[in-house]
Order: C-alpha cells, then structure tokens, then sequence
C-alpha cells in the first residue's frame, strides 16, 4: 500500500502527498500538520492518526481523520460519534499500518 508518514513530507507536502493513498500521523504530529490534512483532501489521501498514549483533544484536524488508534479501553463508540471518525480502534498491540484498508 502506498502511504506516506508526516515526518517525510518535507517542505512541499501537497507534491510529496500526490499518488500516496494514506498519510499517517502521530498524535505529537498533529499541530504541525494543518497545512498536510488540508492537501490530503485535495490529494484523496486518506489519513490516519496513531493517538495512542495522549489524550484527544477535538479540533479541526478530526475531520480530515479517516482512521483513528487510541489506547485500549477507550471507549470506541463515543469516541466515533463525537469526532465523526470513520473508524476507531482502541487496542495496544496492532500496527496503524495493519488497520489501513
């Protein structure tokens, strides 16, 4: 599967984004990565955040999210409906790259 971490967009992310079919964060990459979420919509580039081990805190950036990873116990079905993200996962053992469809 073509995908793309944050950390290797560089200075020209729409450009490095383009053919890619996921572009994948981590939690920590999240306010760095306004410019990255707004292109990935213009690119289709789908989106997912590995939010294991912080907190969510909801903001704009929820709604580029296509995928999301939180820590286990995390209460899915809540976290689903109030970020209108289309798939969460709450579970400590699985890879982010192992849920990309």
């Amino acid at each position: 599967m073509n995908v793309i971490w944050f950390h290797e967009l560089g200075d020209q992310p729409r450009s490095t984004m383009a053919g890619k079919r996921w572009l994948l964060l981590k939690a920590e990459d999240l306010p760095l990565a306004t410019k990255a979420l707004m292109f990935s919509e213009l690119e289709d580039v789908l989106v997912a955040v590995d939010h294991r081990g912080a907190h969510p805190e909801w903001g704009l950036w929820s709604r580029a999210v296509h995928l999301l990873i939180v820590d286990e116990g995390a209460v899915v079905q809540e976290l689903r409906l109030k970020s209108g993200i289309s798939k969460v996962i709450s579970d400590n053992g699985v890879e982010l790259t192992d849920c990309l469809w």
